[in-house]
């Protein structure tokens, strides 16, 4: 990526049809002109072991580099059983680890979540927001984005339909990219 404001986007679902990677998708096609937004698949990631943290797979080496090229992060995640996915989870275990190579580090990440449900994934959002925490990433604590109902939102093609929703992943985005700026020019300080 060449822009101002390099964002990598992590679903936290391997689903193909998945509402998160939709959202992901939506939130490409609105985030400002001088960002871009690169969606990376988490599929292929193993199970974190820590017998190979030395050596690496190499999908988790280039999430990894990924993350490092990034200027911030955007996590859209479902929420399984009031949490996070265990396949998001695995994935920032192997990018924070081994300790003192956490690629993570003083990153400024956004969260938005989708659910067929009322709550939007909110719960899976505030344990994501502790993991942001030791892994001393800089979380945004504002604007919130909750998708709830989800099917009503998308459309069969899974494009996001609902102009409110539009409008807060809109807003997301824009105080990401204005961390994102920030931090870029204050190296080394903490920007909240």
């Amino acid at each position: 990526m060449d822009k101002e404001v390099n964002i990598l986007g992590i679903a936290g679902s391997l689903r193909k049809d998945s509402y998160n990677r939709a959202l992901l998708r939506a939130a490409n096609e609105l985030v400002q002109k001088e960002a871009g937004l690169e969606i990376f698949d988490l599929e292929g990631i193993p199970s974190f072991n820590q017998d190979l943290e030395e050596n690496i797979p190499e999908r988790v080496r280039e999430f990894k580099q990924k993350i490092r090229a990034s200027d911030a992060i955007l996590i859209a995640t479902p929420e399984y059983n009031y949490s996070v996915p265990g396949v998001l989870k695995n994935a920032i275990d192997w990018a924070s680890r081994p300790p003192g190579d956490n690629a993570f580090a003083g990153k400024p990440v956004a969260v938005m979540s989708v659910s067929t449900g009322m709550l939007g994934g909110a719960r899976a959002q505030y344990h994501l927001r502790q993991i942001f925490v030791a892994t001393d990433m800089r979380p945004l604590n504002r604007p919130e984005v909750f998708v709830a109902s989800a099917s009503q939102k998308f459309d069969a093609n899974g494009r996001l339909t609902d102009e409110i929703t539009k409008k807060f992943v809109a807003q997301l985005l824009e105080a990401l990219v204005a961390v994102a700026k920030k931090h870029k020019t204050e190296s080394g300080s903490v920007i909240f």
